[in-house]
């Protein structure tokens, strides 16, 4: 069946989709746009490799691929299918080339494989992260760097990084993350649906809002924005904090920031995980959006604040600041006296003056640029070098 798909000549494709949640962030949201980019080439004939009762999803969001629904749900059982049972698979569905988003490879797979490093925080930073995925993938990356057809890195941050943490014996492709015009744009979709959107938060219209979006975890650093949060708070009175993401591992911390607040605390706003069609509206409200994460494989709301023409603060001397570059006021990683100087700097600025109408103007062309049309043509590069195509 996948012969047929995008004509005589097309790469036969098998993506594995199995990986991502039912409210995915992150990675999630990375193999999400990327099968929907790559199932609009007509060059790429696409076969998702999903888990079993989440076919339908992947059925609406792939158009004409093929979806076979046959990998276990619990993650343990899901990755020994990927070694045991899917590269039988892979031969009896005669794709050319198999892709491995998140990590890890049929290590006896016939067909070649491409696989997706996104970071490599495992090796420099094992305490951010749950002590079962750190061996898993510490294992999962060293495996693919040397056994895979090639390797796909989402930044040049990580994949100079991927270089210094193991021995890499394949060829390193660079596709960077694109983001999704048609939702995250500067201006929004009609008149009044961004207030909408913010008042079923619980978020009042009108005042000046420190907006943080991603998954609460170790890296993101969001105890430190708290902090400096309650430094500039009495010389912006009107001011919120939104955080706007679901609880992660090791969210501890953030509780006891939050816990030492007092009366502050009425204004800092939880959100839990914000619907995807939420997310460009909180962003475009947002008088400042901080993304103050110690380190990232690339931070896609980063880029989603820029295509939505906010102010950005984030950190240097990371893939963010690849991504943004002086489009953003970056700050150095885990200086909470830095993140509040920087935060009261864009919510003092004049919002029409030339610092801010410049960097917005930057903002916007990077982000431009950066689609996930371009991304998906990266992806087709390694995967037709893989293929011998």
């Amino acid at each position: 069946m996948t012969a047929d798909l995008g004509g005589p000549s097309a790469l036969r494709i098998s993506l594995d989709v199995s990986a991502v949640p039912p409210a995915p962030a992150g990675a999630g949201r990375y193999i999400i746009d990327l099968t929907a980019a790559l199932a609009r080439r007509p060059e790429a004939a696409l076969t998702l490799v999903a888990r079993r009762q989440d076919g339908r999803r992947w059925a609406d969001l792939g158009g004409s691929s093929v979806v076979r629904a046959s990998a276990p749900g619990p993650r343990p059982l899901r990755l020994a299918w990927e070694q045991v049972r899917l590269p039988g698979l892979l031969d009896r569905w005669r794709v050319d080339v198999h892709h491995g988003p998140h990590y890890t490879m049929p290590e006896r797979s016939r067909v070649p494989v491409v696989v997706t490093v996104h970071d490599c925080t495992f090796f420099d930073h094992p305490e951010w992260h749950e002590r079962s995925k750190v061996r898993l993938f510490r294992r999962a990356i060293r495996v693919a760097a040397r056994r895979a057809a090639a390797l796909i890195c989402v930044s040049e941050t990580t994949a100079e990084r991927l270089r210094e943490v193991t021995d890499v014996r394949v060829p390193v492709f660079v596709a960077p993350h694109g983001v999704d015009a048609g939702r995250f744009g500067p201006t929004e979709p009609s008149p009044g649906s961004d207030a909408a959107a913010l008042a079923a938060l619980g978020l009042e219209p009108g005042l000046p809002l420190i907006v943080f979006v991603g998954t609460i975890e170790p890296r993101k650093n969001v105890p430190a924005l708290v902090s400096a949060f309650t430094r500039l708070a009495g010389a912006h009175p009107d001011a919120r904090l939104v955080l706007a993401g679901q609880k992660g591992w090791g969210a501890d911390p953030l509780a006891h920031a939050l816990g030492t607040l007092g009366p502050l605390a009425r204004r800092v706003i939880r959100t839990g995980y914000v619907q995807d069609g939420t997310v460009p509206a909180l962003l475009r409200s947002a008088a400042v959006v901080a993304y103050p994460s110690l380190s990232e494989g690339y931070g896609l709301p980063a880029l989603e604040a820029l295509a939505c023409g906010s102010p950005l603060v984030t950190t240097s001397g990371t893939a963010m600041a690849e991504v943004a570059g002086d489009s953003a006021v970056l700050v150095p990683p885990g200086d909470v006296d830095a993140l509040a100087a920087a935060l009261d700097q864009v919510l003092s600025e004049d919002p029409t003056g030339e610092a801010r109408r410049t960097r917005r103007r930057r903002g916007l062309a990077i982000a431009a640029a950066r689609t996930w049309e371009a991304s998906a043509a990266e992806h087709i590069h390694a995967y037709r070098a893989a293929a011998g195509r």
